[in-house]
């Protein structure tokens, strides 16, 4: 009876005790909410880190305020022009706005002579590889290219953005890169870690693990012109042997190159700064917000319900390799309600580029 007394009634102590848990337990939550706070607001907005991966004592020293020079890989082809026509307005625009690291620009040309855009886009003409070399993969010319304008061209940056055709600029461009990390974007599909067995023949165990190629590719790259310069040519090898080699060939297919360039800054020690805003890539990052620049290599397609279809050519589409052999037509349909924010970005700034860019459309009379 008188055990069944004291449970139905608690002793003082025992109040005391249970009110300072409380307390204490409120406190801790209390605490820990506004550090969350205080951590996620950063200048207010409530967005996570970008940044993925860098160094501690790097995080510290904040961003590089030196410049960089805009460098992108192209061929003559009718194909490869008018990106690069698009790409360089853009850069013009952006390249003195607030925030922007950008210095001067160069079209590394590696076709081996000069074209009717010499005059519109600065331009070093460098020699493709010898013929048959890049066995109809032509993207194995690009770190070729970069070997040849890295001996030859006068760069007055200390930095080197590696950017391609089909980028566009949608924010001023900072330097991202600290000291001798280079600044690089995480692509889903470089996995060194699942392509282990592939990646050994080119990267032996005893240089260390796995995990020491960044899941990269060359572009884009912010990266100190000195490294570049002892980069390169290993590039170029890993590039050849891995396109030699029919396993690595067949499984790494159009990102061979990728693969190679993520080699060989691992076989030297490179690491980069892995940056998610660095880039997006419409239809697949719905909307542009803080990030630089747009790669717009996959095709969008939606039904006039504003529903992607891809995989099937939609309704409305805007597709690069729909522009083969010439140039999009100015003023190009915008995409339906419902579409993201990241495609009716994209389709505004290249309308935007090519009622503005003169002799759009005798792109082809050169």
């Amino acid at each position: 009876m008188i055990g069944r007394k004291n449970m139905g009634r608690a002793s003082p102590l025992l109040l005391v005790l249970l009110a300072l848990g409380l307390f204490f337990a409120m406190y801790n939550l209390l605490t820990l909410v506004i550090q969350y706070k205080d951590s996620s607001s950063g200048a207010g907005s409530g967005i996570p880190d970008p940044v993925i991966r860098m160094p501690t004592n790097l995080r510290k020293l904040g961003k590089s305020n030196l410049k960089f020079h805009v460098a992108l890989t192209a061929t003559d082809a009718p194909y490869s022009q008018w990106q690069c026509r698009i790409m360089y307005y853009w850069y013009k625009k952006m390249k003195n706005m607030p925030g922007s690291d950008m210095g001067k620009f160069t079209r590394v040309l590696h076709s081996g002579r000069g074209d009717h855009l010499m005059d519109e886009i600065p331009t070093f003409v460098v020699d493709p590889l010898p013929e048959g070399l890049d066995r109809g993969y032509i993207v194995l010319n690009r770190p070729w290219a970069f070997v040849q304008w890295l001996e030859k061209a006068t760069i007055e940056e200390e930095y080197i953005l590696m950017a391609e055709p089909d980028h566009i600029f949608a924010n001023p461009l900072p330097n991202l890169a600290h000291g001798d990390n280079p600044a690089g974007y995480p692509f889903f599909y470089i996995k060194p870690t699942e392509r282990e067995k592939i990646v050994r023949k080119f990267y032996p165990e005893e240089k260390g693990p796995v995990t020491d190629i960044d899941p990269i590719g060359n572009s884009p790259v912010i990266i100190k012109k000195s490294l570049l310069e002892e980069i390169s040519p290993t590039w170029v090898n890993v590039s050849l042997r891995m396109k030699d080699d029919p396993e690595t060939d067949k499984a790494f297919g159009w990102v061979l190159e990728m693969y190679a360039y993520a080699v060989a800054s691992a076989l030297h020690g490179v690491r980069h700064i892995l940056h998610e805003n660095f880039m997006l890539q419409p239809p697949w990052d719905l909307e542009v917000g803080k990030r630089f620049i747009i790669h717009y290599t996959y095709g969008c397609d939606y039904n006039m319900k504003g529903e992607l279809t891809y995989g099937k050519i939609g309704e409305w589409r805007f597709d690069k390799r729909s522009y083969l052999s010439g140039p999009p037509p100015k003023n190009l349909s915008l995409p339906p309600p419902g579409v993201p924010e990241s495609v009716v970005r994209l389709v505004t700034m290249v309308n935007e580029a090519t009622a503005n860019i003169p002799g759009w459309d005798s792109l082809n009379s050169g």
